[in-house]
């Protein structure tokens, strides 16, 4: 009789592998740290993955998301080359790093903005927006890189850097026009924006010594200070 494979247990391996990969990185981490972390035997986890490499790749394929359901798919997972996850990372890149609220101000002569304040609100929610929606893979990334050259720099150079000089050329035609004076320095600013923006929708999920806080309170607040600080907020 074939063995009967839960609906839901491949989401919760990839949830338990995310959580075991993110603290101890991906050379230090083992199938069976995962399996303890699920509470089953070894030899379980082989049935849905054929290896840790294959494991590493659904949670990055799945994180943030919704995992299928194990009718879904074709088990064990396999692990593709690194080329295609690689491919997978640049893809939802592509889709992330330049928000459509900043690329379509980009586009938008300074005489054409009613409201600048308005304007950067929106901007400055968009990346905190989406930061969070994606915390999961950029902190799995941001863990993992150092054993995942390829995968990191593909993060990184299509993400990170494309993200940071948009941002550096929007506070830069903003300030050559005089809508934001408070900016004195758009390499700075733009690097303040995405660290702040990094350490409060990201990093702050997996604060070793984490605060009581509410996250729409949190969002609310960062936002806010970073308007202000920019000496523009929406009238």
């Amino acid at each position: 009789m074939a063995r009967t494979m839960p609906e839901e247990r491949l989401g919760d391996l990839l949830a338990a592998a995310t959580r075991v990969f993110i603290e101890h990185g991906y050379r230090r981490t083992q199938i069976a740290d995962v399996a303890d972390a699920l509470g089953v035997a070894k030899g379980t986890i082989y049935l849905y993955v054929q290896s840790k490499e294959a494991l590493f790749y659904a949670a990055l394929r799945w994180a943030d998301g919704e995992a299928p359901a194990t009718s879904e798919v074709p088990l064990p997972l396999v692990a593709p080359p690194v080329d295609q996850i690689a491919a997978l990372v640049r893809e939802r890149l592509e889709e992330e790093s330049v928000p459509p609220p900043l690329a379509a101000a980009l586009d938008r002569p300074v005489d054409d903005v009613a409201d600048v304040g308005a304007e950067l609100a929106e901007i400055l929610e968009a990346l905190f927006d989406t930061a969070y929606r994606s915390r999961t893979v950029v902190k799995l990334i941001d863990r993992c890189g150092r054993d995942h050259p390829e995968i990191a720099r593909t993060f990184y150079e299509g993400g990170r850097i494309a993200q940071l000089d948009a941002l550096i050329r929007y506070f830069d035609a903003r300030t050559r026009a005089g809508a934001l004076a408070a900016i004195d320095d758009p390499r700075v600013t733009a690097r303040f924006v995405i660290e702040t923006v990094a350490t409060w929708a990201v990093h702050i999920h997996w604060d070793p010594h984490p605060q009581e806080l509410d996250p729409d309170t949190a969002r609310r607040a960062v936002l806010a200070l970073l308007g202000r600080s920019l000496g523009a907020e929406p009238s």
